[in-house]
C-alpha cells in the first residue's frame, strides 16, 4: 500500500473511530470498540473503501499506536483521543513524577493561566517523554514544552489513566503543577 493511501485510510479511520462514529453507520460500543466488519461496510458506504488487510496495515504501521485490534480479530477502536461519547473502560495508573506536554506557542499564555485543558476531548493527553510531547506541540507551531508535576498531582487527589499505546490521560491539569521547559 503506498503512503498515501495508508494516510487516507488511516484519517477516515481516525474521524469514524474518535469523531463521528456516524458518518459509517457505526455506534461505538464500551472500550470504544466497533466490529471490523461493521467499519468496513460503513466506510465503504460513506466512500472510503478499503480490506481487513488494509485497516490491519494500518493499524501495525501507525507511529502514534492510535488504534489496536483485539485479541481475537474481530474488534478495532481508537486508543485514545476521542471528542464523542464513549466509555473508554479505562483503569487508573500511577504515573511517572514528571509528564511532558507540548503545545504552540500561541497557546503558552493561556496554558499558563487556566492549565491545560482537554477541550473537546475527554482528557489532557500527556507524554513520559519529552521529545514526543515537542512533536505534538510542533504540529500547530512552535512548540512549547510544559514539565507536568505529576507525583504532586497525584499526592493531591488527581486520577490518571494510561491508554493502550502509553499515553498519559487525566481531565486537567491546573497551571501550578506547570513548568515551562522549553519554549522557541
Amino acid at each position: 500500500m503506498d503512503e498515501k493511501r495508508r494516510v487516507r485510510i488511516s484519517k477516515f479511520v481516525s474521524l469514524v473511530l474518535r469523531h463521528e462514529p456516524q458518518k459509517a453507520g457505526l455506534t461505538l460500543e464500551p472500550g470504544g470498540w466497533v466490529q471490523i466488519e461493521g467499519l468496513i461496510a460503513g466506510a465503504a458506504s460513506a466512500g472510503c473503501h478499503f480490506t481487513r488487510d488494509e485497516l490491519k496495515f494500518v493499524v501495525e504501521r501507525c507511529e502514534k499506536q492510535r488504534f489496536a485490534i483485539d485479541e481475537i480479530g474481530t474488534h478495532v477502536r481508537a486508543n485514545q483521543g476521542h471528542s464523542t461519547e464513549v466509555d473508554l473502560q479505562l483503569e487508573q495508573a500511577e504515573p511517572p513524577a514528571e509528564l511532558f506536554h507540548g503545545t504552540a506557542e500561541r497557546n503558552l499564555a493561556g496554558v499558563l493561566s487556566d492549565g491545560l485543558l482537554k477541550m473537546a476531548r475527554h482528557h489532557v493527553h500527556l507524554s513520559s517523554d519529552p521529545q514526543t510531547a515537542i512533536t505534538v506541540g510542533a504540529r500547530h507551531g512552535k512548540p512549547v514544552l510544559f514539565g507536568v508535576d505529576a507525583a504532586k498531582m497525584r499526592a493531591d487527589g488527581y486520577v490518571f489513566y494510561r491508554s493502550a499505546n502509553g499515553v498519559w490521560l487525566v481531565e486537567h491539569v491546573p497551571p501550578q503543577y506547570l513548568r515551562v521547559l522549553e519554549r522557541p
